[in-house]
């Protein structure tokens, strides 16, 4: 059986998983559309669009980054049961 001490440090941690991954995803939507913002200004629009590389290759973290945040806390309630 888990104490309550061990209970409150483990609520404590789940919610700075969850709240580094909402900043996490913040910064990631603001710089992305800045750099869609600068792709479109200095291109018009025209050719390869670049920015698609870093959104695509950020977002794989961001994925990662989410299953770590949530996923871990469905395999911390399936070892209370």
């Amino acid at each position: 059986m888990t104490t309550n001490k061990e209970l409150q440090d483990t609520a404590q941690k789940i919610a700075k998983e969850k709240t580094g991954f909402y900043i996490h995803f913040a910064i990631y939507i603001i710089v992305n559309l800045f750099l869609f913002i600068q792709w479109w200004y200095i291109t018009e629009g025209e050719g390869f669009p670049w920015v698609i590389t870093t959104t695509v290759g950020w977002g794989i973290g961001i994925v990662a980054h989410f299953i770590a945040a949530y996923m871990g806390i469905r395999e911390y309630r399936k070892n209370q049961k």
